[in-house]
C-alpha cells in the first residue's frame, strides 16, 4: 500500500543548499540582496507600484487594513469560505466582516450576492482566489470602480495564475500573497503585499517602517527620521528571501508540473462527475489557474466524510478545507446566524486531494483508482 502525503513543500531541506551560491553570501539578516531581488521580481512580473515583503500573508492583509484607515462601524465585504486571516486583519482594525456566499459551481464568491451587500458603511471589497482560480475579474473591477471602493485581492493561493492572460494580483488596489509551506512556493512562512494604487505607496512605506519617515530620511528629504504615523515591523528576513528566490526563478516550471498533475486528476474523475456522483472544479477559458489544489465536492457531508476516511485507510492523506466563517463561534456570538447555502455546502462536502510538486502521475493514478473503486467501476 502506498502512503501519499497531502502536501510536501516544494523547496524542502535537500534544496536549501542551492539558495546560497558560493559566490554570493547573505549580507544582512533583515534586508539585503536577496530581499531586494525578491521585491524586484514582483515589481517586474506584476508591474506594481510597490512591494512590501512580510513575515506572512496575514501580515500583508493586516498592512492593507491599516492603509484603509478603518473606523469602528466600517464594513468590509469578503467571502465566508476562506481562512480566518482574511477576516481577522480587518476585525483587528475595528471593522465588521460582511460575508458573501460562494458561487454554485465554485467556492469563489457569488458576484450578485456580493454587490447586494454593499451599503453606505462598506469601505472595501476583499476577494479570495480559491485554489488559484478566479471569478469574472473584469466585472468585479468594474463593480468596485462603480461604487468607488478599494479592491483587495487575497491571492494567497494564486501566484502565477491569470485571468485573460493578466496575472491575478494586478486587478486590485492591493494584493496579498503567501509563501506558507502549503503553497506552490514557500519559505516556510512569508508573504507579500503589492500596492497597485500609487496613492497608498508612501504611507505603506511609513507603516512598514514602524510608523517612521525613515524612507524620507534615506532619500535625504529630512535630516533625521521620527515617529509620524502608526506602524509595525512586517519585513521578511533575508534568510527567508534567499530560500524563496530560486523558486520564483523557476516558478513557471513548478506551475507547469502542478497543472500536469491537476489535469490527470480531472481526466480520471470525469466519468464519476458524468454520473453525478461528485462535482469537479469548473473550467473557464478566461482563467488560467495555477493548480494550487485539486478539490472535489461530494453529494453530502456523510459521503465526504466516508470517502475521506476510506482514503486515509489506504494511505492517502486527503483533507477537507474551511468551514464558512459565518458559522464560526466568534462570528455567531457577535453578529448572530446567517444563511449562506453554497458556502455551507463546500464546508460540508468539499474534499482536497494530494497535490504537490514531487507527487508523481503514478501516485495520482493510485488516488483516483481508490476513489473510482469506492463508487464502483
Amino acid at each position: 500500500m502506498l502512503s501519499i502525503s497531502f502536501n510536501i513543500p516544494f523547496d524542502n531541506e535537500r534544496h536549501f543548499r542551492h539558495a546560497f551560491p558560493q559566490d554570493q553570501a547573505v549580507k544582512g539578516i533583515l534586508r539585503g540582496s536577496y530581499a531586494g531581488a525578491v521585491e524586484q521580481w514582483f515589481r517586474d512580473q506584476y508591474d506594481s507600484a510597490g512591494v512590501a515583503l512580510t513575515a506572512s500573508c496575514t501580515n500583508a492583509l493586516e498592512l492593507a487594513a491599516l492603509l484603509l484607515d478603518l473606523q469602528p462601524g466600517d464594513e468590509i465585504i469578503m467571502p465566508s469560505y476562506t481562512f480566518v486571516s482574511t477576516a481577522n486583519a480587518f476585525v483587528l482594525r475595528g471593522a465588521r466582516p460582511v460575508f458573501c456566499d460562494s458561487s454554485a459551481d465554485s467556492p469563489n464568491p457569488n458576484l450578485e450576492h456580493l454587490e447586494s451587500l454593499i451599503s453606505p458603511r462598506t469601505r472595501a471589497l476583499v476577494i479570495v482566489h480559491y485554489a488559484g482560480a478566479c471569478l469574472d475579474m473584469d466585472r468585479l473591477r468594474a463593480l468596485a470602480d462603480r461604487h468607488r471602493l478599494p479592491l483587495i485581492e487575497d491571492a494567497a493561493h494564486a501566484i502565477d495564475a491569470r485571468y485573460r492572460g493578466r496575472l491575478l494580483g494586478t486587478f486590485g488596489d492591493f494584493a496579498t500573497f503567501s509563501f506558507h509551506e502549503t503553497k506552490n512556493i514557500t519559505c516556510g512562512q512569508g508573504g507579500a503585499l503589492l500596492i497597485n494604487n500609487p496613492a497608498y505607496l508612501e504611507r505603506a512605506r511609513t507603516l512598514s517602517d514602524c510608523g517612521t519617515n525613515r524612507h524620507q530620511f534615506q532619500l535625504g528629504k529630512v535630516s533625521c527620521y521620527s515617529w509620524v504615523d502608526i506602524g509595525s515591523v512586517y519585513n521578511l528576513s533575508e534568510l527567508n528571501c534567499a530560500y524563496l528566490l530560486p523558486q520564483l526563478q523557476q516558478l513557471h516550471l513548478i506551475t507547469e508540473k502542478r497543472r500536469l498533475l491537476w489535469n490527470a486528476y480531472r481526466r480520471a474523475l470525469e466519468p464519476l462527475a458524468a454520473r453525478g456522483l461528485l462535482t469537479l472544479p469548473p473550467t473557464d477559458p478566461r482563467c488560467e489557474h495555477n493548480a494550487h489544489l485539486f478539490w472535489i465536492t461530494l453529494r453530502s457531508k456523510k459521503e465526504r466524510d466516508h470517502l475521506l476516511s476510506r482514503l486515509r485507510e489506504q494511505g492517502i492523506q486527503a483533507s477537507f478545507h474551511y468551514d464558512g466563517l459565518h458559522r464560526s463561534p466568534w462570528y455567531t456570538r457577535h453578529y448572530g446566524a446567517v444563511s449562506l447555502p453554497h458556502a455551507e455546502r463546500y464546508g460540508d462536502c468539499l474534499l482536497r486531494l494530494p497535490l504537490y510538486y514531487d507527487l508523481t502521475l503514478e501516485e495520482v493514478a493510485y488516488c483516483t483508482d481508490k476513489i473510482v473503486r469506492e463508487f464502483g467501476e
